[in-house]
C-alpha cells in the first residue's frame, strides 16, 4: 500500500522589498495549525514585488490579484481548503462566520 504524500505549500516572497519575516511568519502559522498534516512549506525568494502561496501547485493568494497579503486566519482557511475541505479550524471558521453577517443590527 502506497501513502498518499502529504501536502506541500509554497511561499514565493520578495527579496527587495524585504518580505522574508512576513513569508516566514505566514509559515510558522501554517506549521502550527496543520503541524503534522503537511509535508513541508518551502520559502522561495523572487523579485518584482512577488508574493504568491501555493498549496499543492494551487495557487491559493496572490499579493497583486488578491490586493495585498492575507491575514492569518484566511490564509489559513486558504490552505485547509486545498488540503482538506471538511476540516474544521475551530475559532478561525467561527470568527469569519460572524464577518460574514451582513444584516445591520438595531442599536435600540
Amino acid at each position: 500500500m502506497t501513502e498518499k504524500p502529504l501536502p506541500h505549500v509554497r511561499i514565493t516572497y520578495c527579496s527587495q522589498c524585504h518580505w522574508l519575516l512576513r513569508a516566514g511568519w505566514m509559515a510558522q502559522e501554517l506549521l502550527s495549525t496543520f503541524a503534522t498534516d503537511l509535508g513541508e512549506v518551502t520559502l522561495v525568494p523572487g523579485t518584482g514585488g512577488i508574493f504568491t502561496i501555493s498549496c499543492n501547485d494551487t495557487l491559493v493568494w496572490d499579493r497583486k490579484r488578491d490586493g495585498g497579503f492575507p491575514d492569518a486566519a484566511r490564509l489559513k482557511q486558504l490552505v485547509r481548503d486545498v488540503i482538506d475541505p471538511e476540516r474544521d479550524l475551530g475559532h478561525v471558521d467561527r470568527k469569519s462566520d460572524k464577518s460574514k453577517d451582513t444584516t445591520s443590527k438595531d442599536p435600540a
